[in-house]
């Protein structure tokens, strides 16, 4: 169900014997040794159409970016930034494996919002693919798992023209569960965990979970990578750092000086190119140049100046980058409707292809984290779709109930995440 390029370690188990201690001996595990002629770069090999899909992803990514991280129209006009991190390509397989059961408007309008318009569900299918089968394989010393798996609730079933397509690009196989065993948000939560090596223990909460669902799909996205030239952990030492509102605070500042790097200069920031392993991962790190703000650059960082300048040229720089975790948990309904496709999440939605009830997105988030340190950096996310049940049909085998409210009842409001009541009473008809 998903695809990942790995360093193995190896523990082999030897049985000794003795007259006091049965016990098995655990040989120490010997890491391989990874030559630069064992990891030589052989980048992915793209067609002109590919190329294009490419592109159209990372404009998708930027757009999302300053969607999350701007203040909104209606906020104060001065927003203090936060940290922030995503997975603009999770979001792209998650919303492409969906794709393939919309129609209409509905699938018009995630095409456009993927920047995939010109080539719409074929073109995401084959970006998807590509990535997933050939990303992961790059670099012997940067870890990259995709992985992408569909939770059906019973008796609620898939299009089988949906079911090959999932198989087909996103290697992913539906599994059919019954969403109120008690188990089912467990085994998503379990799922997420897995394929993020630990980084995402929890992608639904108790709240977020609704048994009712139709379906659930899911991307994970892990990366790890190890620094092409790493910081020596002697040379980090706690420093002032400033935030835009002047405030400071001490952080563990990483020192690296007189080593080669990429760099780039605009008008409104420098940058940074630090690569990963064998180069084929790096990390560009952005930083306003005087004057201006990070609100500054986010609105001016499009695609066309992502390639222009993210090679940048080469220099001899003295690097300091803080050490630092991050993590986010985001909404993804109100920054995707805003982007353009706010059919997707109302009833009207059209996705006639992908099961045999209509449906439309009632949950769409994702949780991810970085950890970045002086060996490199460890990052991972998990994007969640989740499929309701549109009442203008009914599902097959179904249960029928009646409930008429028409003699003195109970009710309860109560805090969702907690499940603190707030307010209890009830109603005899007085």
């Amino acid at each position: 169900m998903f695809a990942a390029a790995t360093i193995g370690t190896g523990t082999t188990m030897t049985s000794c014997s003795s007259e006091n201690n049965d016990e098995p001996v655990i040989d120490p595990v010997v890491e391989p040794v990874v030559t630069p002629e064992d990891n030589e770069l052989k980048p992915i090999t793209l067609t002109r159409a590919q190329q294009e899909m490419v592109q159209a992803n990372n404009e998708f990514a930027f757009n999302l970016f300053r969607t999350v991280a701007l203040p909104r129209p209606a906020g104060p006009c001065f927003a203090k930034p936060q940290s922030i991190i995503l997975s603009p390509i999770s979001i792209t397989y998650a919303l492409g494996m969906l794709n393939n059961g919309a129609t209409g408007e509905t699938g018009q309008q995630i095409n456009d919002v993927l920047c995939f318009a010109d080539t719409g569900a074929d073109g995401i299918n084959s970006f998807c693919s590509k990535m997933l089968t050939e990303a992961p394989a790059l670099d012997k010393l940067t870890k990259v798992m995709i992985a992408n798996t569909i939770y059906m609730n019973k008796p609620y079933q898939l299009k089988p023209m949906f079911v090959d397509l999932a198989k087909q690009y996103y290697d992913a196989v539906p599994e059919t569960r019954d969403f109120h065993d008690g188990l089912t948000r467990s085994v998503i939560n379990k799922w997420g965990n897995d394929h993020t090596e630990g980084m995402i223990p929890e992608v639904l909460s108790e709240y977020e979970f609704d048994p009712g669902a139709v379906s659930y799909l899911l991307n994970a996205i892990y990366f790890k990578g190890t620094w092409s030239q790493k910081f020596d952990k002697a040379n980090t030492k706690d420093e002032t750092f400033k935030g835009e509102d002047g405030s400071e605070r001490q952080l563990p500042m990483m020192h690296m000086k007189d080593h080669q790097f990429n760099y780039a200069k605009t008008e409104l920031f420098e940058m940074l190119h630090l690569p990963y392993g064998n180069g084929a991962y790096a990390m560009n790190i952005l930083l306003p140049a005087e004057g201006k703000t990070l609100n500054d650059v986010m609105r001016g960082l499009t695609n066309e100046t992502w390639r222009q300048y993210r090679f940048g040229s080469p220099v001899i720089a003295d690097v300091k980058l803080p050490r630092f975790e991050s993590n986010t948990n985001q909404d993804l309904v109100p920054i995707m409707s805003d982007l353009g496709m706010p059919r997707a999440f109302t009833p009207e939605a059209e996705f006639p292809d992908f099961c045999n009830v209509p449906t439309y997105i009632g949950i769409m988030k994702q949780v991810a984290r970085i950890k970045l340190d002086e060996e490199g950096s460890e990052a991972a996310a998990v994007t969640v779709i989740g499929i309701k049940f549109t009442s203008v049909g009914e599902p097959q085998d179904l249960p029928h109930v009646t409930f008429h409210a028409t003699r003195p009842f109970l009710y309860i409001i109560s805090e969702q995440s907690t499940g603190a009541i707030f307010f209890i009473g009830s109603y005899v008809g007085d």
